[in-house]
C-alpha cells in the first residue's frame, strides 16, 4: 500500500466516524449502558463519607510578656491575626506525628478504619487513611481549614474539634519548652548577679567600717581642715587631717571603685529582674494559639461518594472505550477480510 493510498484510508476513517459509531450504535450502545448500570450499582455499594471542617487563624507570634508590658497601646500586637510565617509554622505543627498519634490513640482509628493489627503494612496503612480522611488547607485569606471525612458525622466532626484542641495543646507544649529554659537562663544570671551585688557590698561596708562613707566629701573636708590647721598652726589638727588624707589616700580608690561598680551593678540587676518577670510571664502564659472562627459540627449530607459525577464520568469514559473498541474490531476485521482475499 501507498503513501498515498494510506493518507486516503485515514482521511476515509476520520470523516467516516461518525458514521461508524452510527452503524455500530447498537454494541456502543450496550456497552455504554452496561458502564452506566455498574457505575451506578457502584457508587451505591461505596460508604458515604460526612464532612467537617474547623475555620481558624493563627495568634500573632509575639511574646506575651513583651506585649502585656508595653507601654504603648499602639505597639500591641497580642490580639492580632498571625502572618504567613505562623500560618506555616501551624500546618507543621497540624501534620505533626504527635497530633496524628494523639487522634489515633483516642478515637482507636485502627478499629474504626476495620485494619488489621497483625497486617505486616499496617501502620503504613493506618498512616494511609488518616491522610486521605484528614486534610489541611491553606486558605488565601491566611486561615487554616481542618477538613475530616468519616463515615460517621458525629466522628468526623469530634475528630476535626479535638485536633483544633489539641494544636493549642501541641503548640503551648513547644512554647512552654523553650519558656522553662529561657527562665532557667535569666534565673540563673539575675541569682548570680545578686550575690556579685551582695559581696561587692560586703566589701564597701569594710571600708565604711574603717571611716571611708562619702569619699567625695571626707576629701574636700580633710583638705579644707588641713589648710586651716596649717594657719592656726594646730598640730594636733595637723596630725588628724593627715591621718584621714592617708586613710582616704589609701582606701579612697577602692572606695569609689566599688561604690560605681555597685551602682552599675544595681541598675543591671532592676533590668534583669524585669527580664525575669518577662521570663515568668512567658512561662506562666497560658493564651491560645489560634483563634477558631468555626468549630465543627456533624454534617447533614454526605460529601462522598457523588453519585452523579461518578456516574457521568463513567458513562463518558465507557462511551469512548466502546467507541475505541469497535474501531478496534472494525480495524482487526477489515484486515482479516484483506488478508483472506
Amino acid at each position: 500500500m501507498t503513501d498515498k493510498q494510506e493518507k486516503s484510508e485515514y482521511k476515509f476513517d476520520s470523516n467516516n466516524l461518525l458514521r461508524l459509531i452510527k452503524l455500530r450504535r447498537m454494541p456502543i450502545g450496550i456497552i455504554t449502558l452496561a458502564g452506566l448500570l455498574a457505575s451506578i450499582i457502584i457508587s451505591f455499594t461505596i460508604q458515604p463519607k460526612y464532612k467537617s471542617t474547623v475555620v481558624l487563624f493563627p495568634a500573632s507570634s509575639t511574646s506575651a510578656s513583651q506585649e502585656l508590658l508595653t507601654e504603648s497601646y499602639t505597639e500591641k500586637k497580642i490580639h492580632k491575626f498571625g502572618e504567613e510565617e505562623e500560618v506555616e509554622q501551624m500546618l507543621q505543627v497540624l501534620q505533626s506525628n504527635d497530633i496524628r498519634s494523639r487522634i489515633i490513640t483516642q478515637f482507636d482509628l485502627a478499629e474504626h478504619y476495620n485494619l488489621n493489627k497483625k497486617d505486616k503494612y499496617f501502620k503504613t496503612k493506618l498512616y494511609e487513611e488518616y491522610e486521605n480522611n484528614i486534610s489541611f488547607i491553606r486558605t488565601e485569606y491566611l486561615s487554616i481549614e481542618i477538613e475530616v471525612l468519616d463515615t460517621d458525622p458525629k466522628v468526623s466532626s469530634a475528630i476535626a474539634n479535638q485536633i483544633a484542641c489539641l494544636l493549642d495543646s501541641v503548640m503551648l507544649k513547644l512554647h512552654k519548652e523553650r519558656a522553662i529554659k529561657a527562665y532557667k537562663i535569666v534565673e540563673k544570671e539575675y541569682k548570680n548577679l545578686k550575690n556579685h551585688i551582695r559581696e561587692l557590698n560586703d566589701s564597701l561596708n569594710v571600708i565604711r567600717e574603717l571611716g571611708i562613707d562619702d569619699y567625695e566629701t571626707m576629701a574636700e573636708a580633710a583638705n579644707n581642715g588641713y589648710m586651716e590647721a596649717v594657719l592656726k598652726n594646730d598640730r594636733r589638727g595637723i596630725e588628724e587631717f593627715n591621718r584621714q588624707k592617708a586613710l582616704l589616700s589609701k582606701y579612697g580608690s577602692t572606695f569609689t571603685f566599688l561604690r560605681d561598680l555597685l551602682l552599675y551593678e544595681a541598675k543591671k540587676l532592676s533590668d534583669m529582674e524585669g527580664k525575669l518577670t518577662q521570663a515568668k510571664l512567658d512561662l506562666e502564659s497560658d493564651l491560645s494559639y489560634r483563634y477558631v472562627v468555626n468549630w465543627a459540627e456533624p454534617a447533614e449530607k454526605k460529601s462522598f461518594p457523588i453519585i452523579w459525577l461518578i456516574v457521568l464520568i463513567s458513562t463518558i469514559s465507557t462511551f469512548i472505550l466502546s467507541i475505541f473498541l469497535v474501531l478496534l474490531f472494525d480495524d482487526v476485521f477489515k484486515k482479516k477480510k484483506t488478508f483472506r482475499n
